[in-house]
């Protein structure tokens, strides 16, 4: 069936920060110049803020200069960063460390990201721009000479098993295409194969946070609040620590965040993280209070040395699916909405010196970002997170000298030297971890929580995780590894059944995907391919 049309100036892939800040920014500047600009944005999520999962402490830089007066016209920035603590955990005690000059939180704020998303939302489109939730761009279109043309949504309401007919979707064509999918980005995938983006970049490098929201007893709430600590329940040669953020209304935000750069294959996250709120320091927070709700998202990890090439003929990246996260301040948000300005000003002048043309690169985009304060921020502390591959002490050590001694100008750049998914060791290598059973009050199981994540599929789609080859899933993951997807997947999509009887198989729970893209990352065979499932489909956080 043919594809019914849309045309624009420009296309939006994603209603994150970025994706957000991009509109309203190319909406600003078309104003201020006198000149009308279309702007579409593309949201797979059920609504704006739907799928959207992050700690968050926001810095306010970025906003302030998107929009100044962003406090009169009701911004939900509610609860101000009051204290930081940085904890150093055994398994029985804890040790407070001098919080590093990165994570100081003072004239920041505590916020659920999702609900700043929808806020964000509603002054784009009181700006003009067109945002349709719950529909998945689902493919790149090109133009004859290779170029971006803009993307299409999947097709809707096919079959169980994908045999059936449906509706064929809608293309939406575009002078400029800006993916600002987040994290591992389905598209951006493709767009890094097809333009060679990933170029002489270091490999990207992840870690999946695993987040619940509880509302806990009025005498343990102290709102404004944060701690964030390292050690137990990892050990020292893993990336990984918490964090805890207390808002407003006796809620509290509790997450861990592992790299998954993990060797370790019989390392759950999901169960470090359970295991991590036993803690004498951290569990009397959560004692009478009750768990709302649960989400897990992969973050990028890798630094300024791991960015691709941020533009291509029709298109540009933004945000965390090009990897603007600045790991040691634990924040994204704001880089995030940065880039999306750099870009959306670039995107901007192409379109004012070229009013007609299609599938040209904006190349200021990259120009403006190499002479911004993002690029100096985050080349301060590129060092910071690679220096982690040799263990924690060395690394908090080396930390110190290059934030303190150096200021982050030190005349080397540590590398990235490998995928994550080719961190792990043959299951024959490494210690089998027992992990405690879920209490069911403090401490819980996959499926429990996944409910909570209000994740959803629609029955009648089909399986949005795909396998290159059927046969590696027992034949190389489960023989060398013990197949790790049942692990590192923390919402429980993954079971090898059978096995007692000895035909083992894989079986893809796929309704339980709450889209953190792990699989996609830490698959240690690169079988496993996360594709876009129909529009609306998976998590519906709140205040998440």
């Amino acid at each position: 069936m043919q594809r019914d049309y849309m045309e624009y100036d420009v296309v939006i892939v994603g209603g994150g920060p970025a994706g957000l800040s991009a509109a309203i920014r190319l909406k600003q500047v078309a104003e201020q110049n006198g000149r009308e600009i279309s702007v579409c944005l593309l949201e797979k999520g059920s609504e704006i803020g739907a799928h959207i999962l992050s700690g968050a402490v926001i810095e306010t830089g970025a906003l302030g200069e998107l929009i100044p007066d962003w406090k009169e016209k009701g911004a939900p920035l509610n609860t101000p960063a009051l204290s930081d603590r940085f904890l150093y955990l055994t398994e029985t005690e804890s040790i407070q460390l001098p919080t590093p000059p990165q994570m100081h939180n003072h004239g920041n704020y505590i916020v659920s990201l999702g609900n700043f998303c929808r806020w964000l939302g509603e002054q784009a489109e009181a700006l003009g721009v067109e945002i349709y939730p719950g529909f998945a761009a689902a493919e790149v279109l090109y133009h004859a000479d290779g170029s971006v043309k803009g993307v299409a949504t999947g097709a809707m309401g096919t079959g169980k098993n994908g045999d059936q007919p449906g509706e064929p979707g809608m293309e939406l064509w575009a002078k400029q295409t800006i993916f600002a999918e987040g994290c591992r980005g389905s598209l951006t995938k493709m767009l890094f194969e097809r333009f060679g983006l990933r170029d002489g970049a270091d490999p990207q490098t992840y870690g999946i946070g695993i987040k619940e929201l509880w509302e806990v007893k009025p005498e343990n709430h102290k709102p404004g609040t944060i701690t964030h600590t390292v050690g137990w329940p990892v050990d020292t040669a893993t990336y990984g620590g918490s964090f805890m953020y207390h808002l407003e209304d006796n809620q509290v935000v509790v997450g861990y965040v592992v790299g998954l750069d993990y060797t370790n294959p019989y390392l759950s996250p999901f169960e470090e993280f359970q295991r991590f709120k036993t803690h004498p320091a951290i569990k009397g927070v959560f004692e009478g209070g009750r768990r709302l709700s649960y989400g897990a998202r992969a973050l990028s990890e890798g630094g300024i040395q791991s960015l691709p090439k941020l533009t291509f003929p029709g298109g540009l990246l933004v945000g965390d699916t090009a990897g603007f996260l600045n790991v040691p301040k634990i924040k994204g948000t704001h880089t995030a909405m940065k880039s999306a300005m750099l870009a959306a000003d670039a995107v901007f002048a192409l379109l004012q010196a070229n009013p007609e043309a299609q599938g040209l690169e904006a190349s200021g985009y990259s120009a403006s970002f190499k002479q911004s304060w993002l690029h100096e921020e985050l080349h301060q502390v590129r060092n910071i997170r690679p220096s982690f591959r040799w263990g924690l002490w060395p690394a908090m050590i080396y930390s110190a000298i290059d934030t303190f001694l150096f200021r982050g100008k030190a005349p080397w750049t540590l590398r990235h030297k490998h995928a994550d998914h080719e961190a792990l060791r043959p299951a024959s290598e490494c210690t089998r971890i027992d992990y405690p059973k879920p209490d069911g009050v403090l401490t819980f199981d996959r499926l429990s929580s996944v409910f909570i994540s209000n994740t959803n599929h629609s029955e009648d789609q089909p399986a949005h995780l795909k396998l290159k080859d059927a046969s590696v899933p027992i034949s190389f993951n489960l023989a060398k590894y013990d197949a790790p997807e049942q692990r590192y997947c923390p919402a429980g999509v993954y079971e090898i059944v059978g096995q007692e009887e000895g035909s083992p198989r894989l079986q893809i729970n796929a309704q339980n995907c709450v889209h953190c893209k792990t699989c996609d990352i830490k698959d240690p065979s690169q079988n496993i391919n996360w594709c876009t499932p129909e529009g609306g489909g998976g998590p519906n956080y709140p205040n998440m």
